[in-house]
C-alpha cells in the first residue's frame, strides 16, 4: 500500500538517530530536575518566589537523578514501545537520588534545607518523568501514526490475543484498530488500549459505513468449528478477513506485524487437533533407522519432517527428482544443526522400481523402519500415462517391499488414497492394487511387518485444489471448479503424516488403516468462501458486478463427484480414535503373481488397453471413466457419513 505523509515535521522527528533521540531527552531532563526543585520549595514555603538559602541544591538535583535514570535503563526504552520495566526504573533512579541528596545535605551540615522538600521534589519529578514520557507516546502513536493514512482494521476478539494485537497495531504505521468484536456480552461497551468494544451488530454498521477495511482475527484458543463459524458469517459482510503473523514469528524476527496474510482455508477445514499418542508416534522411528520413499514430495517431506523430531538415528531420504531431494536434504539438515538434533540425514538419488537398489541402500544403512510414499498421484496425468502409473505405482510399490524385505527391513507402510476405493481411474486402480501387493506380502513374510494407511486429500499438497484456487483469485479469476456437486475429503499435512506414522506402528501384518478424514467439503463451497475470505464477491447471475467469476469446467476422464474410504461396509476400531481398520479382500499370492506377470508383459509392448482391462480384472469396483454420478443422492449420504465403526 503507498502512503500519503501528512505531517513531515513530525515525520523528521521521529528519522533522528537513536542517540539523536536519547540526547535531546536528557538534555530535556537535566534542564527540568533544577525547576522541579524551585517548585518542590515553593509548595513547601506556599510561596511563588520561595527563598533558597543552599543554592547548590538546583545542581545536585540533575546531577544526581540524571546519571541514576541511565544507570537504571530508563533512557534505553523506546518510547513508543513502554512498559512496566521503564515505571521500576524510575522509582529505583529517583529514590536513590532523594536518598543521595538527602545524605549530601546532612554531610554539609545543611539543617535550613527541609527534609519534606526531597520527598516533594522526589514526587514531581517521578510524575514528570512519567507523564512526560506518555504525552510522547501520546503524540507518537496519534499525530504521528496520523502522519500516514492508515488502513482502519477491527479485531475481532477481545480476550489476551486481541488485546496484544490491539497495543500492537497503535504504534503500527500501516493500520490502526477502529474497533474490538467480541460476542460476551461482559466486554461490550469496555475500551481495550483506548478501543471501543463492540458486538457483531457494531461491526456491521462500521463495515456498511466504510469504517473497517478488513477484520483480523485474534481468537487462537477457540474451537476450528467455531471459527469457521465467525468466517462464514464476516463473508456476508463482505470484508477482507485476515491474520497477523504468531508472536513466535514476530518475537523470532521471521515476521512484523504490519505482514498481514489472509486467512488460510487450511485453519478452517478438518477439524480440531487431536494430540498424537506419543508411544505410537516414536515406536517405529525413535533409535532407528527410517528410510522415507518420495521423500521429495507433499506427504514425504512432511513425514520426513516429523521423522526428524523423533529421534531416529539416521534419515535416509530416497527420492527420483534431483532438485526435491536437494531442497529436502538441505531444510533437515538445516533444522537439525538450528535445533540440535542429533540425527545423520542421507539424500539418495534413485527409483522406487530399481529392487536391487532398494536392497542395497536399506542393507548398508541397516533400515528398520520404511515409509513408502512415492508414487503418481495426478489423476488426469496417470490417466493419460497408464503405463508409467503402473509401472511406478504397482511394480514400484512391489520392488520397494521386496527390496526391504531381503534388507530385513521390519516395518514397510504404504501410504495410499481413498481413490483407491471403488476407482474410477488408472491412478486409483493402480494405487488399489498396490495395496493388493502389500497384503499379499503380509501373507508370506515372517520378518517385515507391511501394512498400509488410506486417506483423502491433503491441502496444500501438489495437485490440490487450495494452492489453485488461491492463485486464480491473486489473478482476478475466474476460479475453475469441475462440477457443482463434487465433495472431497482434506485433512492437513501435518495432521495427515503424524496420524501415518501412529497407524504405521500399529501394525501386525497386512492390515489397512483408514484415517478418519472428518466432514468432507463441497468443492463449490470452498472455493466461494475462498473468494470471500479475500473481501472479494463472486460475479455470477444474481451478482453482475462482482469481481471473481467461477466457472465449471466439467469432470476430468477417472474424476469422481465424490470419495470413499472403504470398500467394505464397515471398519473396526484401532487404539486410536481418529484410525480405524478397514476389513477387505485381498488375492492369493498365486493369484498376485499371475496378475503381476501379465501386467509386465502389457508393460513390456506399452499396452494401454490391456493394462486396463487387467486393472478392470483385478481391482474390485473398478469402473474406469465413470464419474460416479449415478445414484449420487445416495453415494453423496455414503460418502458424509464417513468410516463406520463396529
Amino acid at each position: 500500500m503507498s502512503r500519503k505523509l501528512l505531517y513531515p515535521s513530525a515525520h523528521r522527528l521521529v528519522t533522528l538517530s537513536r542517540f539523536a533521540k536519547r540526547c535531546i531527552m536528557i538534555g530535556a531532563d537535566t534542564l527540568a530536575m533544577p525547576a522541579l526543585m524551585w517548585a518542590a520549595y515553593a509548595l513547601r514555603y506556599g510561596d511563588w518566589v520561595p527563598t533558597i538559602k543552599d543554592p547548590w541544591m538546583l545542581v545536585a538535583a540533575p546531577a544526581f537523578a540524571v546519571p541514576l535514570l541511565f544507570f537504571f535503563g530508563f533512557y534505553k526504552s523506546v518510547v513508543r514501545y513502554l512498559g512496566s520495566e521503564v515505571a521500576w526504573a524510575v522509582l529505583y533512579a529517583i529514590g536513590a537520588s532523594m536518598l543521595g541528596q538527602a545524605a549530601l545535605s546532612f554531610l554539609l551540615q545543611a539543617i535550613e534545607i527541609p527534609r519534606s522538600v526531597f520527598v516533594i521534589w522526589g514526587t514531581l519529578a517521578v510524575l514528570y518523568l512519567a507523564g512526560s514520557r506518555f504525552l510522547i507516546r501520546r503524540f507518537l502513536l496519534n499525530v504521528l501514526g496520523s502522519a500516514y493514512v492508515r488502513q482502519p482494521v477491527a479485531v475481532f476478539g477481545a480476550g489476551d490475543a486481541g488485546a496484544q494485537l490491539v497495543t500492537g497495531l497503535r504504534s503500527s504505521a500501516e493500520f490502526f484498530p477502529a474497533l474490538v468484536v467480541d460476542d460476551s456480552p461482559s466486554k461490550r461497551g469496555t475500551l481495550i488500549a483506548g478501543v471501543p468494544v463492540v458486538d457483531r451488530a457494531g461491526l456491521e454498521k462500521a463495515v456498511r459505513r466504510e469504517r473497517v477495511s478488513a477484520v483480523l482475527l485474534a481468537v487462537p484458543s477457540i474451537r476450528r468449528a467455531d471459527k469457521l463459524e465467525i468466517v462464514r458469517w464476516l463473508e456476508t459482510l463482505n470484508v477482507r478477513v485476515q491474520t497477523v503473523p504468531s508472536f513466535n514469528d514476530m518475537a523470532s524476527g521471521r515476521a512484523k506485524l504490519e505482514e498481514l496474510r489472509d486467512v488460510a482455508i487450511e485453519d478452517l477445514l478438518g477439524r480440531d487437533q487431536v494430540l498424537p499418542q506419543q508411544d505410537l508416534l516414536h515406536r517405529c522411528i525413535s533409535h532407528k533407522q527410517v528410510l522415507v520413499t518420495g521423500a521429495g514430495g507433499s506427504i514425504g517431506s512432511e513425514l520426513c519432517r516429523q521423522i526428524l523430531n523423533m529421534s531416529p538415528t539416521k534419515l535416509v531420504l530416497f527420492e527420483q527428482s534431483e532438485f526435491s531431494l536437494y531442497a529436502i536434504e538441505r531444510e533437515l539438515k538445516e533444522t537439525a544443526v538450528a535445533e540440535g538434533l542429533n540425527v545423520e540425514v542421507v539424500a539418495e538419488l534413485g527409483s522406487v522400481v530399481n529392487r536391487d537398489h532398494i536392497e542395497r541402500l536399506c542393507r548398508h544403512h541397516g533400515i528398520e523402519t520404511v515409509y513408502h510414499a512415492a508414487a503418481y498421484k495426478h489423476v488426469p496425468i496417470v490417466e493419460e500415462n497408464p503405463v508409467a502409473g503402473v509401472r511406478n505405482n504397482i511394480l514400484g510399490t512391489l520392488a520397494a517391499a521386496e527390496g526391504s524385505e531381503a534388507a530385513g527391513v521390519q516395518h514397510f507402510i504404504l501410504i495410499s488414497t481413498d481413490k483407491a476405493v471403488r476407482p474410477t481411474n488408472i491412478m486409483g486402480a493402480t494405487k488399489r492394487f498396490a495395496e493388493l501387493v502389500l497384503q499379499g506380502m503380509a501373507e508370506k513374510s515372517e520378518k517385515t511387518i507391511f501394512a498400509m494407511v488410506r486417506f483423502g486429500n491433503v491441502l496444500g499438497s501438489s495437485g490440490s485444489v487450495v494452492p489453485l484456487f488461491r492463485e486464480q483469485i491473486s489473478k482476478g479469476g475466474p476460479v475453475t471448479v469441475t462440477h457443482p456437486d463434487v465433495i472431497r475429503y482434506f485433512m492437513t499435512i501435518p495432521e495427515a503424516s503424524q496420524l501415518v506414522i501412529q497407524a504405521g506402528a500399529m501394525a501386525k501384518g497386512g492390515e489397512v488403516f483408514v484415517l478418519d478424514m472428518g466432514e468432507p467439503v463441497r468443492i463449490l463451497d470452498l472455493a466461494t468462501t475462498m473468494i470471500h475470505l479475500m473481501g472479494l464477491t463472486v460475479r455470477d447471475d444474481e451478482n453482475a458486478d462482482g469481481d471473481i467469476a467461477i466457472t465449471f469446467t466439467g469432470l476430468r476422464p477417472g474424476e469422481k463427484l465424490y470419495e470413499e474410504l472403504l470398500i467394505g461396509e464397515c471398519s473396526v476400531k484401532t487404539e486410536h480414535e481418529m484410525i480405524m481398520q478397514a476389513s477387505e479382500e485381498c488375492l492369493s499370492w498365486d493369484e498376485l503373481q499371475d496378475a503381476l506377470n501379465a501386467f509386465r508383459e502389457a508393460l513390456a509392448v506399452w499396452d494401454g488397453d490391456r493394462i486396463q482391462a487387467l486393472l478392470c480384472h483385478y481391482v474390485s469396483g473398478f469402473q474406469p471413466g465413470t464419474s460416479g454420478d449415478k445414484d449420487l443422492d445416495n453415494l453423496q449420504t455414503r460418502a458424509l457419513s464417513g468410516p463406520v465403526a463396529t
